[in-house]
């Protein structure tokens, strides 16, 4: 029989106590910046070898994690290309071309509500890799982890952490065929 201390009982219950609140500050920070009000976001959809490029958030989403295409605020005075050109720079390490402009989604999971325009974007340069949101102080980033996901790999991940609009299609085919606007109950 294993005996544990209660020293050591004690050291995980810290490092537990330190996590829970460092993911309460995200939360915060998260309802801070983008909460209780109405934003414009881009977003792309990005496959490569039948995989999506996927962004995976901390302190977002119903459980504190989210997993959605990269995308982001739109900022004045820049078209809504250019602004996903810089988002997927910024997140993704990518240079890409957006091509068609396929659906927009209304995003309402309070405190959050956002519309996105979605875009079929073609990776043109760069190299992938974890970015970072520069709204978001170096300590306190909501980006965790940014790759290319199999439809598979995405339908084993929690529904309550996938975008809305992942949690409704049923392939990338079906993703790749919508069009108009999509708003979802949560």
């Amino acid at each position: 029989m294993r005996v544990v201390r209660l020293s050591h009982l004690n050291f995980f219950a810290q490092i537990y106590a330190v996590r829970a609140a460092q993911y309460m500050d995200l939360v915060k920070q998260v309802e801070k910046q983008y909460g209780h009000r109405l934003r414009l976001r881009v977003c792309g959809i990005c496959i490569e070898n039948e995989k999506l490029l996927l962004v995976h958030h901390k302190g977002v989403g119903p459980e504190g994690e989210l997993w959605s295409p990269p995308g982001g605020g739109m900022e004045y005075g820049s078209t809504a290309p250019d602004n996903l050109k810089r988002e997927f720079l910024e997140e993704t390490g990518l240079v890409v071309a957006v091509e068609e402009q396929i659906f927009v989604h209304e995003y309402l999971e309070p405190p959050l509500h956002a519309f996105e325009i979605f875009y079929i974007v073609k990776v043109m340069g760069g190299t992938l890799y974890t970015g970072y949101d520069p709204e978001s102080e170096r300590e306190a980033q909501l980006i965790q982890h940014v790759s290319f996901i199999s439809w598979e790999e995405i339908k084993q991940k929690p529904p309550a952490h996938l975008h809305q609009i992942l949690k409704h299609s049923s392939s990338l085919q079906d993703l790749l065929c919508r069009r108009g606007y999509y708003k979802f109950s949560v």
